[in-house]
């Protein structure tokens, strides 16, 4: 069970491991590809506004899955978005959510960490934000409300693992280059989710041993628990900013960002059959 001790002791190690370089408004917001639109969601959690963005390929008549996206410690960016869209050009329901409250994103640490603590300190905000995504999710038009999966990128990361090992009824998770929660046990069989850890093994950011101890306590409560570490990628290998500040231990890598993406895919599709339709 996630409690307010565990979550604040993540905040240190997220604050390092979620050092992505991105500059806001650097480069304009990505088109969606033929075919993708996307609508901009507000909604709310316990009176705070939440601002999210849905994708979704119209020429799909079907219900099909939806997949929550969880942003970096920079909040609800253009990054987030891009993969909202980058799901819906796969065939399912993007949501890019928002864990801030009012869309809050920033380029500057500072900011990013009072974000980040905010969320990590109240455990009931911090869940209560995720389920307030979910409900929304399953009421899209677009979303088979029994097939849904959630995931995430650093800061985003932890926040689906995390989600994950309290029970939450997704489908799945996937964590890019994501902080990992504290190897906290898991009751035995709660864990509904299958789970897929994408790391760098030359993360500096991401201990090998946290993932691996991660791994472990979720495999003894019985998870389905699959890391795949990319030898040569360091963190935010899926960020195209990442490069831009010059933070070591920080860069970008084009080909860990299509393979990491296709092993999401691949895992989605073993976990609903046929694929998204």
């Amino acid at each position: 069970m996630l409690t307010i001790r565990k979550l604040t002791a993540l905040a240190g190690l997220v604050l390092t491991a979620c050092a992505s370089p991105e500059k806001k408004d650097a480069e304009p917001a990505p088109s969606a590809p033929a075919g993708i639109e996307t609508r901009e969601l507000k909604y709310t959690e316990n009176g705070t506004q939440l601002n999210g963005l849905v994708a979704w390929n119209a020429a799909d008549t079907t219900r099909r899955p939806g997949v929550l996206v969880v942003h970096e410690w920079w909040g609800h960016n253009q990054h987030t978005r891009a993969q909202a869209r980058r799901l819906a050009d796969a065939g399912y329901v993007g949501f890019a959510l928002d864990m801030y409250g009012d869309g809050r994103v920033t380029t500057h640490p500072d900011s990013a960490n009072a974000f980040m603590m905010q969320a990590v300190s109240d455990q009931a905000r911090m869940v209560g934000r995720f389920r307030a995504a979910l409900e929304e999710l399953k009421k899209d038009p677009h979303v088979d409300p029994t097939r849904i999966a959630a995931i995430g990128y650093c800061f985003g990361g932890m926040v689906v693992l995390s989600m994950a090992r309290a029970g939450e009824p997704l489908s799945a998770v996937g964590s890019f280059h994501g902080a990992i929660p504290q190897p906290a046990p898991a009751e035995s069989g709660s864990v509904k989710a299958r789970m897929l850890i994408m790391t760098g093994g030359a993360d500096p950011m991401v201990p090998a041993a946290q993932v691996d101890a991660f791994a472990t306590a979720m495999r003894a409560a019985g998870a389905n628990v699959e890391v795949i570490t990319y030898p040569a990628a360091m963190h935010g290998f899926t960020n195209p900013n990442a490069d831009s500040m010059g933070v070591a231990g920080l860069h970008y890598d084009a080909e860990t960002d299509r393979q990491s993406w296709d092993s999401l895919l691949k895992m989605l599709k073993e976990v609903w059959g046929a694929g998204a339709s």
